[in-house]
């Protein structure tokens, strides 16, 4: 899975890695990437995105259901199905 933050496009960065008697080997910087839910062109859905952009409030997220909504679904879920 490519880490890559679906909002902004943020990847990762490439560096060395230095030990202490200066031997150069490569690293990746990746991203803190996040997996939350939230509303996108109307509708929700899981997004991979970096912690930068849920910090400055480029995600919006779901709006959370009544406390009495939650079981009214439940018990209607259950009423269709027996």
């Amino acid at each position: 899975m490519a880490q890559r933050c679906e909002l902004c496009g943020k990847g990762p960065q490439f560096g060395n890695r230095i030990s202490h008697a200066h031997n150069v080997t490569h690293r990746r910087f990746n991203p803190n990437l996040q997996r939350v839910r939230a509303v996108v062109k109307g509708v929700q859905r899981k997004v991979r995105v970096c912690t930068r952009c849920l910090r400055t409030g480029k995600v919006v997220k779901p709006k959370p259901l009544a406390k009495g909504a939650a079981k009214a679904t439940k018990t209607a879920k259950t009423s269709t199905a027996a």
